[in-house]
């Protein structure tokens, strides 16, 4: 799940359509579960992962300016690869970076940080983890990047270079990373990590920092579509049960577009696919500007690549989290339900989760860490408005969550007005690092937007303040 502008674009898509994020969810409620008497066992637990070590040195031309800087680069006892990079003048403090998500295949791969330049520049040494697995296992993403993180001073000394420990050390990430990032910091990891690292700030970007929440959507949207397309085409297949063996992405397709959105070019809706995109508009965060503009991109086919999966998030829980019981659906904003709405919540298939499938663990993390708001240091993040798939209803979540712990102070959040998923512009992703950095060191809280008031949210110039312009999206009302 990581698609920061320039970084893994076409590769990685074509990867996720082919092989989806499972659908499971456990909502966006309690995540205070008892831990499970018993340890039962997972299809992640019987895979096995290596780097190519031939990946791992640097190419030093995406960078200028730092031919001096120290690289270093290898695999971990933990079978993860990593790369560090300190620059000549370091200023003494540190970056971990955590990338998104890299599919289902064996080999694992290292990733720079999208604003690796603007580190270095600053005097930043940074370091990133391959992790030691793949697929959606953001407990190993915790884990490998603390423990990178601890290994840092022996691994400079082991490569010949003499440094004081970092005076700072600071988390950012992408997507699944933004997950691993917002977990990494949160009081519930500190008690049950294998690996604690105590940072003192963090970035997290296109996060999904509502958790399980991110399984439950592609789940609610992905089984709202099959029975919307049975509804309207009874030659559809319906939907009888998850993980829904019969999902037929074509027959829904036909129903939602006169043209099917592509990389190239939006798609072009029906009359019947307008009541679908006011239906998953509202799943993932309600009215807003650019959603509609994201539900017409390409990642409409992205969300719909998950559909039809188990709920265990494909082997990375032994039991099955998904649920739809109790989500409400609409084809408009206006409640209450129209009869056709009525109708579409009285026949649609409804499945009970089961929350323990995610339950406290005896060894470690939880096998998908919680993110229950619970943190005392600087975050600054960003959720784009038209990102379809990690939506923004992650970061409202995340405010609701920090909000009812207290630490609603400790998170200033920036809208992106981007219509894909973590399409950020590097100025877009540098001024919210200088901006957590400036907070946690000189004590100057920066600006952020209101993302739980439903009429700031709907506003037509929501997200100007903190988004650079994109070409072909409606501009914004000079200040």
């Amino acid at each position: 799940m990581d698609f920061p502008s320039g970084i893994r674009t076409r590769s990685l898509l074509a990867g996720l359509l082919a092989a989806g994020l499972l659908t499971a969810c456990g909502g966006d409620s309690d995540n205070d579960y008892t831990e499970t008497p018993s340890e039962p066992q997972r299809q992640q637990d019987s895979r096995t992962f290596a780097v190519n070590e031939a990946t791992l040195p640097f190419d030093e031309t995406g960078v200028t300016g730092h031919a001096n800087a120290s690289r270093w680069w290898g695999v971990r006892p933990s079978g993860a690869g990593y790369r560090i990079e300190v620059p000549e003048n370091w200023n003494g403090q540190l970056v971990m970076y955590a990338h998104g998500y890299r599919g289902e295949g064996e080999e694992l791969t290292v990733g720079n940080p999208s604003i690796r330049q603007h580190l270095l520049d600053e005097g930043y040494a940074w370091a990133a983890s391959s992790y030691s697995t793949n697929y959606y296992d953001v407990r190993t993403g915790v884990e490998d990047t603390n423990e990178l993180a601890l290994a840092f001073n022996d691994i400079a000394e082991d490569n010949g270079r003499t440094l004081a420990a970092p005076t700072k050390t600071y988390i950012m990430g992408h997507s699944m990373g933004g997950h691993v990032t917002a977990a990494a910091i949160e009081e519930e990891t500190y008690r049950t990590a294998n690996n604690k690292v105590q940072y003192n700030g963090a970035v997290p970007m296109c996060g999904v920092v509502g958790d399980t929440f991110e399984f439950q959507y592609l789940a609610q949207v992905t089984m709202a579509a099959q029975h919307f397309a049975h509804m309207v085409n009874p030659d559809a297949p319906p939907l009888t049960a998850i993980p829904a063996t019969n999902f037929d992405v074509n027959a829904i397709n036909d129903v939602v577009w006169d043209t099917p959105p592509s990389i190239s070019s939006l798609g072009v809706l029906s009359e019947e696919g307008e009541k679908m995109q006011a239906l998953v508009r509202n799943l993932s965060g309600g009215q807003r500007p650019i959603a509609d503009i994201g539900f017409r991109t390409y990642y409409w086919g992205v969300v719909m690549g998950t559909g039809g999966r188990g709920g265990d998030v494909n082997g990375i829980l032994a039991g099955n989290l998904t649920g739809n019981a109790g989500v409400t659906y609409q084809f408009d904003n206006f409640p209450p339900l129209t009869s056709e709405e009525q109708a579409f919540n009285d026949t649609i298939l409804r499945v009970e989760g089961n929350p323990a499938a995610n339950g406290l663990r005896s060894d470690g993390l939880r096998w998908i860490p919680v993110i229950n708001g619970e943190f005392n240091i600087p975050v600054v993040s960003l959720q784009g408005l038209g990102d379809l798939y990690v939506p923004f209803r992650h970061g409202q979540i995340y405010r609701e969550r920090a909000e009812a712990n207290g630490n609603g102070g400790w998170l200033v959040q920036r809208a992106i007005r981007s219509p894909g998923h973590c399409d950020y512009t590097l100025e877009e992703q540098e001024t919210a690092f200088d901006d957590m950095i400036n907070w946690e060191q000189n004590s100057i809280v920066p600006d952020g937007d209101d993302f739980l008031d439903p009429a700031t949210v709907a506003n037509d110039d929501f997200g100007c303040q903190f988004s650079s312009d994109r070409a072909g999206l409606p501009s914004c009302t000079p200040p």
